[in-house]
């Protein structure tokens, strides 16, 4: 249901949401989250042009969340990698599929789908961060620049 990439944008979100304010060099987050690092220099390029990462050069630079990012539902964030998530969309990827032509699975999945995008919707940056993030990722020092 995400991409790969979708899912390294969280990780990588949810890491600067555990680090309010500070700056998070991209090299620790790499290390951190376990994404190789031109990857990382990507996705996180993305996110500083779509405003919810900041970066700085230089000593004592690096990332950290854009002030007020924390607030947005994760699905703005999904939506920047893969794009609009249309409620609808067929499971088996059929083109008319809907309650006059469904498929065998339609009345399941566009209630799963729902639910899925509400609790998209309802997530925020914020929430990314916590025991979860962290023994996904590994042990994070938190006095580490």
């Amino acid at each position: 249901m995400l991409s790969q990439t979708s899912r390294y944008a969280l990780r990588i979100l949810g890491h600067l949401a555990s680090r309010p304010g500070d700056w998070v060099q991209g090299v620790h987050i790499a290390q951190d989250t376990g994404i190789p690092a031109n990857y990382l220099s990507k996705i996180l390029n993305q996110l500083r042009k779509r405003g919810f990462v900041l970066s700085q050069k230089g000593w004592g630079g690096g990332f950290r969340l854009a002030p007020g990012a924390e607030g947005h539902p994760i699905l703005e964030v999904l939506e920047v990698f893969d794009g609009p998530r249309a409620e609808g969309q067929c499971l088996f990827g059929l083109a008319r599929c809907d309650k006059d032509n469904p498929c065998p699975l339609h009345t399941y999945w566009e209630s799963i789908q729902s639910t899925y995008l509400a609790m998209m919707q309802a997530t925020r940056i914020a929430d990314l961060h916590g025991p979860a993030q962290a023994a996904q990722t590994g042990s994070i020092d938190p006095n580490r620049p």
